[in-house]
């Protein structure tokens, strides 16, 4: 990873709706845009994806999505309005903070849920984009719901029955989701703020693969569980506002764009399977599998090899 670096302009964009959103530029002033995409959604941009870019190379944009991290309103509050937070809403926004800064085309880097975001605005815009970096890679469908909050107890059998606990026991047939997200608008505090618990409880458990496999952090903070957890259930019930198999059938879309897809073999929460079906369809895509690693660039040979796609891409 390069050194820490800090930010040479911020700013908070008014997006319309009652939203403004934070966004931050470091790295060279003249150097290659690039614009990086946080996963969650919710989980907002923290200092250390500033440090996957060469910052002699890059001029690196940086921002939280709706809703989350410095972004005002936080989705954390009881009550905010989520019907105006939409992966549309997203793409909307990224090309508004485009045009803010004056930028004619950058490089997209995403991870997890931003690999979803990363497709479908590349695929809205696939003008503006000069490349994908993009790991952990989702398109967050039905299908993929439906196996992290139900599948994965199969993967994690004791810790995936705790999480279906959580919910009252007449919902716990159906949809997982659908239930923790009305949990999350309970009007109840200590009803929210335990069903905020254990969703995060869930997913830090499905990513652990590795028997060294150390907490996050940042869920030992309850307004980041809230927040993270109320706008992954929004979007995940929505299947992000997508058409079933849309990312894959329009990936013909992002024909002439280069792009690097780096995905672990052991990721067992967000399979493989797409990544190599999306490189199947999309022809400009180098697929890097790595065999040791799980969900995340914390896992050997991860960020290593995102770093060298960026690294590449510097040069262009």
């Amino acid at each position: 990873m390069y050194p820490p670096i800090e930010p040479f302009q911020t700013g908070l964009l008014d997006v319309g709706d009652g939203n403004h959103v934070y966004w931050e530029v470091c790295g060279n002033p003249t150097g290659k845009p690039a614009v990086v995409l946080h996963g969650g959604p919710g989980s907002g941009c923290t200092p250390g994806w500033r440090r996957f870019f060469d910052p002699a190379a890059y001029r690196v944009v940086l921002l939280d999505q709706r809703g989350c991290g410095r972004s005002t309103p936080h989705a954390s509050e009881f009550g905010v309005d989520l019907s105006v937070n939409t992966t549309h809403h997203l793409i909307r926004d990224l090309e508004q903070l485009r045009d803010h800064l004056g930028i004619d085309r950058w490089l997209v880097f995403g991870g997890s849920w931003g690999a979803t975001l990363g497709l479908a605005y590349a695929e809205a815009y696939p003008g503006v984009v000069s490349e994908l970096v993009l790991f952990s890679v989702t398109n967050t469908t039905r299908r993929e719901v439906e196996w992290i909050t139900r599948d994965m107890g199969r993967v994690f059998p004791a810790e995936w029955a705790r999480f279906r606990d959580g919910v009252p026991a007449e919902r716990r047939d159906g949809s997982l989701v659908d239930a923790y997200a009305e949990l999350l608008a309970d009007p109840d505090p200590a009803v929210r703020a335990k069903a905020a618990r254990d969703w995060c409880t869930w997913e830090d458990s499905h990513v652990a693969v590795h028997a060294n496999h150390q907490p996050d952090p940042r869920y030992g903070d309850a307004r980041f569980r809230m927040v993270f957890a109320k706008l992954v259930t929004h979007y995940w019930r929505h299947a992000a506002w997508l058409p079933d198999g849309q990312l894959m059938r329009e990936a013909t879309k992002l024909a002439g764009i280069p792009g690097v897809l780096v995905h672990g073999r052991l990721d067992v929460s967000g399979p493989p399977d797409i990544a190599w079906q999306l490189a199947q369809l999309w022809p400009d895509a180098d697929l890097r599998l790595i065999d040791e690693a799980g969900h995340g660039t914390g896992d050997p040979g991860m960020a290593e090899t995102v770093l060298a796609a960026l690294d590449r891409f510097a040069k262009v």
